[in-house]
């Protein structure tokens, strides 16, 4: 290979070098991340206990959005990220788009992360400003990236053990709890009566219940991450399906008896909106030390989710960059086959995001613009992974035909999935705090429209001409 400069290595060539293990735990690691520890909070404050149908009803539709992804991902193994299929089956144009918005969907998400990060670590430390353990944590998960795939894998393998190890806990003394009939210091009795209450089934009406699908999009964001990682992965054809299948027992898991658990012991009411529940729960239990522990669990995870991301968006950059549709200085590979121009230049600009902190020093309304941000992107992305599963059913049958992992439902089911998207992106527009977010992103899309006006005037023009540009 052609070495243009010491350490960089001109030809892209990413590296399957991520194993069965890795993407497992990936998979189930996405399932669980900050919007759950975080934002389930204001959900449970906003929609009761219905926020159980929230989530059971976003899992059935993201199952069918990943099952969508895994056909189209293992109909052609070249295929290294949505891009390239958008690309093939809904033009370059689309392509274009989906890199782009998935790629700032994930540098806004880590940005929220890192805000989260900072707001567990105040639960200690209340006097640090939260922008210190926030910009700490984005070099730490640099350096991390900077090293090997490899390694990444096995950073996000331990971190999504520790939440997994949270979440069964938090399950297993919530039942003991609940068979225990335990009286907590606010005089609530744990008990699942909680969950049969009528008046906390939805305590805001249905305004409360549609106004909670917001945060809990933002909750399923990186449950794709596999997707992401298929060009990095051994074996895609028997890992991806193993990782996908599993997605409706993660969310009964992680989602479903967890948030019960949480409101049979304290109850929706004792929810605080501003606050982690996991955490909460051992507070309003009595239990402050284990309150500490959970509270540390919860920011590793806020810190894996955030690794996530800093993967991802710097392998959309990579992808986006291999398609000619970003500068071709970030398809440069370190000598350890990492992406290094994209991983820094991405990194910079989530630094730059947490200048948020400066202007909203509040972390949970920091955290509601950035999710709300994010979701808009997230939902983006799953429509346009549906639209272009529509359009390989259509252009390519004898794919399909021959298919080992055909997505259940086919063609009908993914319209229904993206009228469900079309459907929570109206719901953004009820409160205030989501429908900043959701009339300013239009821009964005515009701002895409020009860009890929410009490149695609560019591509055409000779050598020469383009250097005078």
């Amino acid at each position: 290979m052609k070495t243009t400069a010491p350490g960089l290595i001109e030809k892209p060539a990413l590296q399957r070098t991520l194993n069965n293990r890795h993407i497992q735990l990936m998979a189930m690691g996405g399932a669980i991340g900050t919007g759950l520890f975080m934002g389930s909070g204001k959900i449970i404050a906003l929609s009761g206990t219905s926020i159980i149908l929230i989530y059971m009803i976003i899992g059935l539709f993201v199952y069918f959005v990943m099952r969508a992804m895994g056909e189209l991902l293992l109909s052609n193994l070249n295929f290294k990220s949505f891009a390239d299929f958008a690309g093939a089956y809904l033009g370059p144009r689309a392509a274009f788009f989906l890199g782009w918005s998935y790629w700032l969907s994930w540098s806004v998400a880590v940005v929220g992360d890192a805000v989260v990060v900072g707001g567990f670590f105040q639960y200690w430390f209340p006097d640090v400003p939260a922008w210190i353990p926030a910009i700490a944590m984005l070099l730490t998960l640099f350096a991390l990236n900077v090293l090997t795939v490899r390694l990444f894998g096995e950073v996000e393998f331990w971190f999504a053990i520790i939440k997994i190890i949270a979440v069964v806990t938090l399950i297993s003394v919530s039942v003991v709890l609940i068979a225990s009939s335990f009286v907590s210091p606010t005089g609530v009795t744990a008990s699942l009566n909680h969950l049969l209450d009528k008046q906390a089934a939805f305590p805001n009406g249905l305004f409360g219940f549609f106004a909670g699908f917001q945060m809990a999009i933002f909750s399923f964001a990186g449950t794709e991450l596999i997707g992401t990682a298929a060009a990095e992965t051994r074996s895609p054809e028997k890992t991806l399906p193993k990782a996908i299948n599993s997605i409706p027992l993660r969310i009964i898991l992680f989602y479903v008896l967890a948030l019960a658990c949480i409101i049979a012991v304290t109850s929706w009411q004792q929810v605080s909106p501003s606050k982690s529940p996991f955490v909460e729960l051992f507070l309003v239990a009595g239990f402050p030390a284990a309150a500490g522990i959970v509270n540390f669990v919860v920011l590793t995870s806020a810190a894996s989710s955030a690794n996530s991301g800093v993967f991802s968006a710097s392998r959309m950059l990579f992808g986006l960059a291999d398609l000619g549709d970003a500068p071709g200085i970030f398809r440069r590979l370190s000598k350890h086959s990492v992406p290094f121009i994209s991983l820094a230049f991405t990194t910079f600009l989530m630094l730059l995001g947490l200048l948020l902190l400066f202007i909203v020093p509040e972390v949970m309304t920091a955290f509601t613009i950035v999710s709300t941000v994010s979701a808009i992107l997230v939902i983006f992305t799953w429509s346009t992974i549906l639209a272009s599963y529509i359009a390989y059913r259509k252009k390519r049958p004898e794919l399909h035909a021959k298919s080992l992992y055909k997505m259940p439902g086919g063609v009908p089911m993914a319209w229904v999935s993206l009228g469900f998207m079309a459907f929570v992106l109206c719901l953004l527009a009820l409160r205030p705090d989501t429908r900043l977010a959701l009339c300013v992103m239009p821009a964005w899309f515009v701002w895409l429209a020009v860009a890929y006006q410009f490149s695609h005037f560019r591509s055409r023009l000779q050598p020469d001409q383009r250097a005078a540009l």
